[in-house]
C-alpha cells in the first residue's frame, strides 16, 4: 500500500487508515483485536482511536494490538470528549447484554447505531467555551492515553469536536497551546491538530492557525474539492451519511441512475459498486490525505484495501465525483 509523510512527524504511513470506534461496542476484545490483526495483515498501518469510542474501551483495545506492532504503525488519538464514567458496571452490562445482541440482529442494529452516534463535546455548553479544552484537563487525558495504548508516544493528538470559540483567542496567553507545542518538543507527542466538522473548519484554521497543522474532517463526493491550505489532512466518513438515501434515490429514480452510470462507466445503482467508487474518489481528490474507514467485518476490511489498491478505478471514481457535480440540483 502506498506509503505518505505523515504529519510532519519524520515518519510514513499509509493513505488508507482504520477508525478505532467500531472496537469494544458490540465486539468483544478477541473480536476487536481480530479486526485490528486483520487490517494489519492487509497492510494497513495508520490506526485512529479516541478516549470515548467503545464504551471507553477502545484505546486500551489499541494498545493490547500495539504491543506486538508499534514500531511500523502511527497512531492518532483525541481529547475534548471526555471517557464514560463508571467503566466497570458499562463493561459487566456489555458482558451480560452480549448474548441477546447477537441472537437478535434487530437489538444488534439499534445498538449499533446508537455507538455509531457520536457524541459532542460542545453538547453541555451550546453558547459558550467548552471548559474542557483547557491545559489541566489535556494534560491528564494524554496521560491516560499514553497508558491506555502501552506507548510512550502519541503520532497525532486531536482536540476532538472542538469549536473555534473553545479556544483562547490570545495566543500569547494560551496555556493549552503551550502544552501541546511543548509536548511535541519533548517528543511525547508528534503533531497536533483538530479533529470536528469540515463545516467548523475553515473557522478554526481562521481564529487559531497554530492549532491547525493537522486537520481531521468529513469528507465524500457531495463536498467540494479541498483547497490546499499548508496542514496535514486526514479524512473520513467518505460513504457520508447520506449514502443510504443516494442508494434509494439511485434505485427509484431509473434516468438519474442511467446517467450517471453511463457517465461514470459502472453501474452506480448497485450499493457496492457506489460504496466502492465513493472511497476511491476520497483517495483520488485527496492525494496527499489519509483517508479512514471503521468496520465490524473483516471482508469489508479487505475490500476496502483491494479498493485502495485498484488503479482501474481511480477514472470511474473521478467521472461519478465530475458527474454528482453536474447532478447536485437533483438532490
Amino acid at each position: 500500500m502506498q506509503l505518505i509523510p505523515f504529519a510532519g512527524t519524520g515518519r510514513v504511513t499509509t493513505r488508507l487508515g482504520f477508525g478505532g470506534s467500531s472496537l469494544m461496542g458490540t465486539l468483544n476484545l478477541r473480536q476487536s483485536l481480530a479486526l485490528l490483526e486483520t487490517a494489519y495483515d492487509c497492510g494497513i498501518r495508520h490506526f485512529d482511536t479516541a478516549p470515548s469510542y467503545g464504551y471507553g474501551e477502545s484505546e486500551s483495545c489499541l494498545g493490547k494490538f500495539l504491543e506486538r506492532h508499534r514500531s511500523d504503525c502511527t497512531v492518532t488519538t483525541k481529547f475534548g470528549i471526555p471517557r464514560p464514567r463508571n467503566q466497570p458496571a458499562i463493561r459487566l452490562a456489555r458482558a451480560i447484554a452480549r448474548p441477546a445482541v447477537q441472537r437478535l440482529p434487530a437489538l444488534k442494529s439499534r445498538l449499533q447505531a446508537a455507538m455509531q452516534r457520536k457524541p459532542s463535546a460542545a453538547a453541555a455548553t451550546p453558547d459558550g467555551p467548552n471548559p474542557i479544552f483547557k491545559a489541566q484537563q489535556a494534560r491528564a487525558s494524554i496521560e491516560i492515553s499514553l497508558r491506555n495504548l502501552r506507548t510512550a508516544r502519541i503520532d497525532l493528538l486531536l482536540l476532538h469536536e472542538v469549536r473555534a470559540i473553545d479556544l483562547a483567542a490570545d495566543p500569547a496567553a494560551d496555556a493549552l497551546l503551550e502544552m501541546l507545542e511543548s509536548l511535541v518538543a519533548a517528543g511525547t507527542v508528534g503533531a497536533f491538530g483538530v479533529g470536528s466538522e469540515l463545516a467548523r473548519i475553515g473557522e478554526l484554521q481562521a481564529q487559531h492557525p497554530r492549532y491547525c497543522p493537522v486537520l481531521q474532517y468529513d469528507w465524500s463526493i457531495f463536498n467540494d474539492e479541498v483547497a490546499s491550505s499548508g496542514s496535514f489532512r486526514v479524512h473520513h466518513r467518505s460513504l457520508s451519511t447520506s449514502f443510504p438515501a443516494l442508494v434509494a434515490k439511485l434505485q427509484s429514480e431509473p434516468a438519474l441512475r442511467k446517467r450517471l452510470s453511463t457517465a461514470v462507466g459502472e453501474d452506480v445503482g448497485d450499493p457496492a459498486m457506489l460504496a466502492n467508487l465513493m472511497l476511491k474518489a476520497s483517495l483520488v481528490k485527496n492525494p496527499d490525505s489519509i483517508i479512514l474507514f471503521s468496520s465490524k467485518h473483516a471482508g469489508h476490511i479487505r475490500n476496502n484495501v483491494a479498493v485502495t489498491e485498484n488503479t482501474a478505478l481511480e477514472g470511474p471514481a473521478q467521472r461519478l465525483y465530475d458527474a454528482w457535480r453536474r447532478e447536485r440540483s437533483c438532490w
